[in-house]
């Protein structure tokens, strides 16, 4: 078997988020070095910066600048406190600042013309939200040439090419795997390791992007799948991905390794540990993926395995791996009698949920064609049902359409598992434990894949709820 050469580090904002996160962050550069020849590290914004930049945007929205102020000394504070403790050469220590506060300052002339114009576009707010990452990978550069390793410092706009659409961007694979060889091979062949940026692309007028929230993770996956790298590690606060939120289950157990397909279903149904893009480049370039613990480096983490035979997963009694849960959901339900055997009115109704940019995690329709009923966040709940009644209009004035109507706040719940395929009666199992809990189940779904069951619960039984379906998983 060929020697592996090509490593893929991502950190996330706990790691770069400290001086004590960062000297474990410099330790495990330098000793993947020693293993890898060839190292890629992407670093995220540093933890809170994000939000702070986004929140001083939305208040100059809104004509609010008093907070500018007080947001530019927190950034400032927060660098130079760490640059000062890292950074042992003065001067690349008074250069980092500098350029650290060229991109504070440029946060403060950005949030004084969204206050003039009265509003944010996404464009502004991805120039708003690059500012993170901008500032991090110039600390995490400087911090690690301070400690002897030989780095570049490169931001990510210059090989992520991606379409216009911002604030969720999408990368172009062709012309970004030209550009990524193109700059970061010749580095890496000299033995140089590149330090670059998470979240953040360009279009091909180099107009900066983001690609959404948590899009570090995909960074790293769309760097390592068109190097392509041997393996990506996503390094991150805690030891790997658990068999379900350990605040809600303190019990709950690191998952050794997990398949694609399982990950696929926990990252789209709530799991924080990875953004749900990450996936797929990975899984399409057969690359290994790994999650680690920064604050525990020597902990094996969790390992993305390719999808191992169902039956053998059943056999080894792993059957339900894990339980998540989405919180602040409501169930969006359209009805009447005068829906049945009528085409189109499923294309009509989510064509008018696209057109509010509402993302829809689950869906179930009555056999009968009376009712169709969706789960949306909670935020987007209002501007979607004034979308449908305004699409139905005719028909809820004609009565063929009863109502369009939205619950409380609910919570999908869904347990995953390979193992689930080949297992009886499974279904049957979820839901004995969910009566016996009492926790009342709203809506079900389950995908043509078998690999995960999600079920809608009020908002007051999201506990209750996990609890008992956490005691399926095989200690």
């Amino acid at each position: 078997m060929p020697e592996k050469q090509t490593l893929v580090m991502k950190f996330g904002g706990t790691s770069v988020g400290s001086t004590k996160a960062l000297v474990k962050v410099i330790q495990i550069v330098n000793d993947a070095h020693a293993e890898y020849p060839r190292v890629v590290v992407i670093t995220s914004a540093m933890s809170g910066v994000t939000n702070l930049l986004l929140d001083s945007a939305s208040l100059a929205a809104q004509g609010k600048i008093d907070s500018l102020a007080s947001a530019e000394s927190t950034l400032r504070e927060k660098n130079f406190a760490v640059a000062d403790l890292l950074i042992k050469d003065e001067k690349l220590c008074e250069v980092t600042k500098r350029e650290i506060n060229d991109l504070i300052l440029s946060l403060v002339d950005l949030c004084k013309a969204i206050a003039v114009l009265g509003e944010a576009s996404p464009r502004a707010m991805d120039a708003v939200a690059s500012l993170g990452e901008r500032m991090s990978v110039r600390l995490l550069g400087a911090a690690l040439e301070s400690a002897g390793i030989n780095v570049n410092t490169i931001e990510s706009t210059e090989f992520i090419v991606t379409n216009a659409h911002f604030q969720n961007a999408h990368p172009d694979f062709k012309a970004t795997t030209e550009k990524v060889r193109g700059i970061l091979n010749p580095l890496l062949d000299e033995g140089i390791i590149p330090v670059t940026t998470g979240f953040i692309g360009a279009t091909p007028e180099g107009v900066i992007t983001t690609l959404g929230r948590g899009g570090s993770d995909y960074s790293a996956a769309i760097i390592g799948s068109v190097l392509p790298a041997d393996e990506v590690w996503i390094w991150t606060d805690v030891d790997g991905i658990m068999t379900t939120d350990p605040r809600i289950v303190p019990t709950a157990k690191t998952l050794s390794e997990i398949t694609y397909s399982e990950i696929a279903e926990l990252a789209y149904y709530g799991a924080k540990v990875l953004h749900p893009k990450t996936i797929r480049p990975v899984v399409d370039a057969g690359i290994g993926l790994r999650i680690c613990n920064t604050l525990n480096p020597t902990h094996p983490g969790t390992r993305l395995i390719a999808n191992a035979p169902p039956d053998l997963q059943a056999r080894n009694g792993q059957v339900v791996k894990a339980v998540t849960a989405i919180r602040n959901q409501r169930l969006v339900t359209i009805e009447g009698r005068g829906m049945l055997g009528v085409p189109g009115v499923a294309a009509r109704a989510f064509g008018a949920v696209a057109s509010t940019r509402t993302s829809v995690p689950l869906i179930t329709q009555a056999s009968s064609e009376q009712s169709i009923c969706f789960a949306v966040p909670a935020e987007s709940a209002t501007s979607v049902i004034n979308a449908l009644q305004a699409v139905f209009a005719s028909e809820i004035e004609e009565e063929d359409i009863d109502r369009v109507w939205m619950t409380e706040d609910v919570s999908i719940i869904t347990v995953v598992g390979v193992g689930m395929r080949h297992t009886p009666g499974v279904a049957g199992q979820v839901f004995t434990q969910l009566g016996n809990s009492k926790a009342n189940v709203l809506a079900i779904a389950q995908g043509s894949s078998e690999v995960s069951i999600s079920m809608v619960v009020a908002a007051a039984d999201t506990e209750l709820a996990v609890k008992a379906l956490h005691e399926l998983i095989v200690k």
